[in-house]
């Protein structure tokens, strides 16, 4: 009886006190009630965290009064969803067309690579094609320093105004004071609310501070942009729910050594998702590339053994990519197998495949593979071209400047249709190529003066460099 009393008096005194704390994942956003050094669900290592009270139980809700009615579809007007384009050709590009009245854009990239300057430069661009004041919020810089960086790219205006704060309720108080058309929020990591548990930056934080922002886009049909960093896995930092919670998710790619930047859409309700956008970072700012045919080529490659082009889709953009390889003996530590630019896996496949059937001996040899430009190919659209340019630098031969080479290589050497195939040609003829070696599958379209080479295997393939003195003699003996 007494015990029954002791146990009864613990569990009121335990809920008494309180909700007991949680622990969440800043990956995926997994909730537990211990600490554990592996999320179960994502199985990241190191990436539970305390978030604070544990989730309250639910309550039955009683129906209460409506924010606006219920209207039949064909009553509610699409204008107010239409995108503003924002000035920047090539971010209007991967947002579908602009920024729309309450859509909220996640930015993610890593630090230094460039999402300050670019917002900066979109802030000053939407000020002036007359679409309303911008707003931009910063918790990472000072307001001089934002002005210092606008004067060296000349983007200062009257209706760009600045706000250095890192609380919640000051950055919702410079909106209602503002009234922006356009909110940046640099960055959600720095943002934090003081009501809440938990760090700043912290799983708890970025999710209310990215739901409170998305609530006041929505209210006041402002368009919003949110920075965000990455982990070093190139995820986005804080919890996947972030992902969720916005409209359109965008990456911002690039080498810190490299003036070349890249934005990937990832996620868009309003448009294509898997669209690319091409920027060169400059002195004075950063500027939009129309057509980045320059950057991913080398110059001459007539005399250039090891290197081979192809066209590769980035999103729904075709663009003619160089791949390099350097062939060597092996050093002291081995023969190694060095990758930049191209998947991995794909280049094991290609190169045991020009071994067994290619006639191309790689043991003991050191083998270097890289695109030019920094360009990054995953697609298996690029596993011709990577072999014609390791066997080029076996042999020691050049491939005719004017060839591009299109196919995925199976591992019976067999080489298999590739999507957008005539797109892809299309863009190899307006660049100046006269030659393609494509698969034998598959339909085709091929545009006038491209001189089409459909091969079904590697052996054809290499059959198909016939045109080359070097690669004749190669083929006779």
């Amino acid at each position: 009886m007494s015990t029954t009393r002791g146990l009864s008096q613990r569990s009121s005194a335990g809920s008494a006190g309180g909700a007991k704390p949680a622990f969440a994942c800043a990956e995926c956003g997994y909730q537990t009630a211990k600490w554990v050094g592996r999320c179960p669900e994502c199985h990241t290592w190191g990436s539970v965290a305390e978030s604070g009270a544990g989730p309250a139980r639910f309550r039955k809700v009683s129906a209460g009064p409506v924010s606006a009615p219920a209207l039949p579809m064909s009553q509610i007007d699409p204008a107010s969803a239409v995108a503003q384009p924002s000035g920047i050709a090539e971010l209007d590009r991967v947002l579908g067309g602009g920024l729309v009245p309450g859509g909220v854009v996640l930015l993610a990239g890593e630090p230094g690579v460039g999402k300050s300057t670019l917002l900066l430069s979109a802030a000053q661009t939407w000020a002036n094609t007359g679409n309303g004041r911008a707003l931009i919020v910063t918790g990472e810089e000072s307001a001089g320093q934002v002005r210092m960086r606008a004067e060296r790219m000349g983007t200062t205006h009257q209706e760009i105004f600045l706000a250095a704060e890192t609380e919640l309720s000051a950055v919702l108080g410079h909106v209602e004071q503002v009234a922006p058309t356009l909110l940046v929020v640099d960055s959600v990591q720095t943002i934090s609310a003081g009501e809440l548990d938990g760090g700043v930056g912290g799983v708890s934080q970025v999710r209310a501070v990215a739901a409170a922002v998305t609530a006041v886009a929505k209210e006041r049909g402002m368009a919003c942009v949110i920075v965000g960093h990455v982990t070093k896995d190139g995820a986005v930092a804080g919890p996947r729910t972030l992902e969720h919670l916005v409209d359109v998710v965008l990456h911002f790619e690039g080498d810190r050594h490299s003036a070349i930047r890249l934005v990937r859409g990832v996620k868009n309700r309003f448009g294509p998702s898997d669209e690319v956008g091409c920027f060169r970072m400059t002195n004075n700012g950063i500027e939009g590339l129309a057509d980045p045919t320059e950057v991913f080529l080398s110059g001459d490659r007539r005399t250039m053994p090891g290197t081979a082009v192809t066209v590769a889709m980035q999103g729904r953009r075709p663009l003619p990519v160089e791949v390099q390889a350097l062939v060597g003996p092996a050093s002291e530590n081995g023969a190694r197998r060095t990758v930049s630019g191209l998947d991995g896996s794909r280049v094991a496949i290609v190169l045991a495949v020009l071994q067994r059937f290619g006639g191309v001996a790689l043991a003991g040899r050191e083998v270097i593979a890289a695109t030019t430009g920094g360009a990054k190919l995953t697609e298996p659209a690029a596993d011709l071209a990577l072999a014609m340019a390791v066997w080029s630098g076996v042999r020691d031969i050049p491939l005719h400047r004017s060839s591009i080479f299109l196919g995925e290589i199976g591992l019976s050497a067999d080489i298999r249709p590739v999507p957008a195939l005539s797109r892809r040609l299309a863009e190899a003829r307006r660049l100046g190529f006269g030659r393609a070696v494509v698969p034998s599958s598959g339909e085709l379209s091929a545009p006038d003066g491209l001189q089409v080479v459909r091969v079904a295997d590697l052996g054809e393939a290499f059959r198909a460099l016939g045109d080359d003195s070097g690669v004749v003699r190669w083929l006779r003996g």
